[in-house]
């Protein structure tokens, strides 16, 4: 039989009982066992967890992602606030998430700003709009401004939709 390399010492073997054989001896087969095993539990584990989350714990995970893009997105452009170079360290959002959840996935409302700007200016909300019309211009902000946009109730399958939809975004940045 042809040699063949042990899927857990990864030693060459010639093996002994069957074309099938995959490690070299009884001690690296119930090391491999105890592998199999450790995956299987691990991705059991993986689908409970998946199974007991909450249309909020979807919704953060959504954020995360959302997040991700904008950074990603904006990495090469100043901050949109004070300019500073290399400024998208985080996903800064014009009108806040807490005050207007309807505009919390809305990629107008969402740009790349420097630590300083979103967290200790507390988003430096005058320049901010400034940035904001140079990039997409008067008539996107006065939308933004407005307080008339329709709440955003997305269903759990929509969420998962639209994970997997920016998830797509940010390998083809």
């Amino acid at each position: 039989m042809k040699p063949k390399k042990c899927k857990v010492c990864k030693e060459k073997f010639t093996p002994k009982y069957s074309t099938t054989q995959i490690v070299c001896s009884a001690l690296c087969g119930a090391k491999y066992s105890s592998i199999q095993k450790q995956k299987a539990w691990k991705k059991e584990k993986k689908v409970r967890k998946e199974k007991r989350k909450t249309r909020t714990d979807h919704l953060n995970d959504l954020q995360k992602v959302f997040n991700k893009y904008i950074r990603l997105r904006d990495a090469e452009q100043p901050c949109i606030s004070c300019g500073k170079a290399k400024g998208a360290e985080q996903a800064g959002h014009y009108r806040s998430v807490g005050g207007n959840p309807e505009l919390r996935f809305n990629e107008f409302n969402c740009f790349g700003q420097c630590i300083s700007c979103n967290m200790h200016k507390h988003g430096n909300l005058i320049e901010y709009r400034k940035g904001l019309i140079k990039r997409i211009g008067i008539e996107k902000v006065e939308f933004l401004e407005r307080n008339d946009h329709e709440p955003l109730k997305l269903t759990t399958d929509e969420i998962k939709s639209e994970i997997k939809k920016y998830k797509k975004l940010i390998l083809s940045l």
